[in-house]
This record gives structure tokens, sequence and C-alpha cells, in this order.
């Protein structure tokens, strides 16, 4: 009888080419895109799933969220052989070296992970294997997990077999996984062994020539390296969104502030970006988490606690500021476009514009939605909304317009057109895609986030409310001066609207252009320009 292997010959084979067998359980989003970009990189991947309804679809190269690129990967990786799903875990862990464990961690009641799926696999793997494998945490999950799983597989085994439980935690962006997997910021390897954390870097070499940083660190820290990043990034957009609201009450422009803030290499200018608040699958569940463990640490997290607090209002405010513009909501016909969580996916969970529907409808507002590839997912959250084919159906007739998810092709609007089909022009732009001074010369009821005070205030000139008050001697003269421009200005506007043109303002933002260079504001003073069309954000 030929002598019995614990590690099959193909991967033995592999192994000696530098690539490895390897069982992703889970095939969600992280679970998916992990077993395949691991298969493009030539390894021997099975993906392996309890839901045998999703692995026959997935066989038959059917993906169940929108993600683009994926569905070539796939179709490439299982043509070449290096890819295949199945439901039979033991068979899926006898073949492989490597078990990376990838299934959801959903927040339970009190904002902790649910770790209950991950420590059913884990225990499985104990059960099953025969020889050494190497155990990978990719679930988010808080710090002491990778312990809990290693006393899990221990308790598991009929026998004592050696093993290593690593933490290689995900820092993939719906909408464009496979290049973050490709191509990532740093790749994060937390090891107990040296031989643990050498199979990890073997396995992550081709990301070598994009000159990827490999972070090599303990298990724990690398459990918190994954929620400090979320944390830190939602954070950042809570404290945008603070600065949005204090703009609204000072005649501010968050757009200049934050671009003001960005240019400053400390701080950066992604994720200063203010609007209705972050959601999807990973900050909101992500925060409530850390928040939650930190707690049972003894060491609150205030400034995440607060990101929570303030994100939790942003969204509330947008639907208030749709009563005030509207004078109230019940009866009101409105259009929200974007319904995804973000462009360019299919994701609509803890959807910011999913709450907005929501609280819409019950409030009395009939509800018209469109959103490129995520209605049939928004539908099953928010039934009551009528559910469009295209833009200006749900727009037509529509007493106000929300902008919720900032798809591309809602930033190419013939915003003529709609304004003409909406029964009243009022546009509730949650993503400051669009310049309120372009909105308004084209007839529209702007409302954004942090872009000032009233619509009213601004064609007024009410930036100028912090100044000190003229002496009753001035008044006249100034009363004169503010008339006269105010007259000018509208003549302007005017004129561009005949011409079907808007005024492209100096510094790109509806602002006056204070901020620009003398010599440049001399400049555009002598040379006013005009362009053609309401100018796009």
């Amino acid at each position: 009888m030929p002598k019995k292997a614990n590690v099959p010959d193909r991967a033995e084979i592999l192994k000696e080419e530098g690539l490895f067998s390897i069982a992703v359980v889970g095939t969600g989003y992280v679970g998916l895109v992990t077993g395949v970009c691991l298969a493009d990189f030539g390894n021997q991947v099975i993906c392996v799933d309890s839901d045998a309804s999703k692995i026959e679809a997935l066989r038959k190269t059917r993906i169940p969220f929108y993600e683009f690129g994926i569905e070539e990967l796939v179709r490439r990786n299982m043509r070449e052989g290096r890819l295949s799903f199945t439901t039979d875990l033991q068979e899926a862990v006898r073949r492989s070296q490597v078990i990376m464990i990838a299934v959801g961690t959903p927040p339970g009641a009190d904002g902790e992970a649910d770790l209950s799926a991950v420590f059913d696999v884990a225990g499985s793997v104990g059960r099953m294997m025969d020889g050494y494998r190497l155990v990978v945490q990719k679930s988010t999950a808080p710090v002491g997990t990778a312990a809990r799983i290693r006393e899990s597989i221990a308790r598991q085994q009929a026998r004592p077999i050696p093993f290593d439980v690593a933490s290689n935690p995900e820092f993939l962006r719906e909408g464009s996984a496979v290049e973050d997997f490709m191509r990532p910021d740093r790749v994060v390897i937390g090891t107990w062994s040296k031989r643990a954390e050498q199979i990890l870097s073997d396995m992550y070499r081709p990301l070598y020539l994009n000159d990827s940083p490999i972070v090599s660190t303990s298990v724990e820290t690398a459990e918190l390296i994954k929620y400090a990043s979320n944390a830190f990034l939602a954070t950042k957009i809570s404290f945008i969104n603070e600065v949005a609201n204090l703009c609204e009450k000072v005649g501010a422009d968050v757009k200049v502030v934050a671009r003001g803030m960005g240019l400053d290499k400390r701080i950066g200018s992604k994720f200063l970006h203010a609007g209705a608040g972050y959601g999807g699958s990973c900050f909101p569940k992500d925060t409530l988490a850390l928040v939650a463990f930190a707690r049972r640490a003894g060491e609150p997290m205030k400034i995440v606690q607060a990101a929570i607090e303030v994100n939790d209002g942003q969204w509330r405010r947008v639907v208030e500021k749709t009563r005030a513009a509207l004078g109230g909501l019940r009866g009101k016909e409105i259009g929200v476009l974007g319904l995804s969580f973000k462009p360019n996916t299919d994701d609509v969970r803890d959807s910011v514009a999913l709450e907005i529907m929501r609280a819409l409808t019950e409030a009395g507002a009939r509800v018209r939605a469109f959103d490129p590839v995520a209605m049939e997912n928004a539908r099953r959250v928010v039934p009551k909304a009528r559910y469009c084919e295209d833009v200006l159906s749900a727009i037509r007739g529509a007493d106000a317009v929300v902008i919720a998810t900032e798809w591309n092709e809602f930033r190419r609007m013939n915003l003529e057109q709609v304004r003409k089909i909406m029964k009243r022009p009022v546009l509730v732009d949650c993503k400051n895609i669009y310049d309120p001074r372009d909105m308004r010369e084209l007839g529209f009821q702007y409302v954004g986030v942090g872009r000032g005070r009233t619509e009213a205030q601004l064609d007024a000139g009410a930036a100028s409310v912090l100044k000190p008050k003229p002496k009753p001697e001035a008044k006249a003269e100034a009363s004169s001066k503010v008339s006269s421009k105010v007259s000018s200005e509208a003549s302007s506007r005017a004129s561009s609207k005949a011409k079907s043109k808007a005024v492209t303002r100096a510094d790109g933002h509806g602002n006056s252009g204070t901020h620009l260079a003398p010599a440049k504001r001399a400049a555009s003073k002598r040379k006013p320009k005009a362009k053609s069309g309401g100018r796009k954000r």
C-alpha cells in the first residue's frame, strides 16, 4: 500500500513552486475576493460555504454581489483549474495547507461582534485536520479572537496535532476590492510562530513585485490594526460632518474648509468629504465592536463613541432639511437617487440612503427611487418605496430630489431637463456634487451639506455676518453699494441664463474667490470668463 501523507501530493508540488493549497471558508464579500485573488496568484484555492445554492451559483460564475472585475477572475481561474467551490468542509481541510476563516461577524444587540460562525468553523477544522495546518483569521474580530480559535481547535482534536493560528485582516474597499487586493497599501500578518509567518510571507510574495509593505507583528496587534484603521476613518468622516454642520451656522463652505485642511500633508484630503454619514458593512459594525470590546477591557473609546453618535444624527439632518425646504413631508413626492452605501457596489447594508428613504416614507412622503445596481437589495429593506427603471422616472413630477449616493451618472444629469420635469425644483445634495451658485442660477432651490447658511442669506451676502456692524453714518452708503452689487449680479445671472450659460467662479466652490493670490484676483477682476453649462462636482 502506498504510504499515507498528511498533505496531498498536489500541495507538495505547489510548495516546491512556492505556491499553496488554500481553503477559504465563507464566500461572502471578503471570502470570495480573497479566494479568487489568491488563485490568480497561482495557488490552488477551494472556496467553501454551507449555502448549497450559493455554491451552485458560483460554479456557474453567478456572483452574489456586484464588484468590478470579480466575474472575469472567477471565470478565468475556474477554467485554468486553480479555483473550485464546495460545501464539503472536510474535503477542503484534507486537501489544504492553509485554512482561511472568512465568515460573517455581524453585530449583536450590544454592538459586540457575533463570533459564533467563526468558532463553529474553528471547531470543525480541529476535528477534521489530519496533519499540520495554518488556520488564518480573515474575518474582522476583536482582539483575543485568534487565541480563542486556537483553544477551540485544540479542544476538538481527537489527538494532539500541530497547527498554527494567525491573523491576516483585510482592507478591501467595496467597488475596488480586486485592485485593493492586488495593489494593497499594506499587508498585515499577525503570528505567534516563525513557521506561520514564513508561510504567509511566501503566500503574499507576488505582492513584493508591487513593493507592497508587509507588516509582520503579533496576532493581537494585527487584530487591533484593523479596528483602529476603520475607527479612525469613520471618526474623520464624522469630524468633517460636524464641521459641515458648523459651516451652516456661520456661513462657511465645508468644501473649501476641507480642501484647506487636506492640503496639509499631516491631515490629507481623503475621507474629508461631508455628507449624510458613513454606512456599509465595515464602519458601522467595526466602530460598535471596538467600543464594546474596549469597554469590556476597561478602556472606553470616547472619541469613537462620539463619532458613532454624530453619524447617527447626520442622516436625520438631511430628512429635516428636506422637510424644511418643502414645508412638510406628508403627501410630497420625493425622488431618491442612489441607494447603495457608496457608488460601484450593490451593498445596501447600513446605507444612509435607505435610512433617509425609510424616514421619508414614515413621515408620509411618497418616495420614488433609482440606483444603477442596488434596487433589488434595497427593495427587500424598504419595500414601501416605488423603484423606478431610470433617473427621469424617479424625478418626474417630484417635489424634491435627494441625491444620496454619488454615482457618476448623477453628476452628468441634464439639469435644465431635470428642473423642467420636477414639480418643484428642490434638490437635496447629500454628497455636495453640485455647486450651490450654479444650481441657483439654473433655478433650483439647492440644499447641500455645509455649503453655507440658507440660499436667501447667501444671495444677500450673508458671509458678512461675522464682520463688525457698520457705524450709523456709514449705513446709507453701505446699503447703496450692496443694492448696486446685488442688482448687477442679478442682471449678470439673468443674462447667463438667457444664453444657457453659467458663470464659472474664480475659486470653484461658489465663494467670492478671496483666497486667490493677489495677482490672480486682479486678473480675474480684469478679465471675467464665462463657460457654458452648470458646473458639476
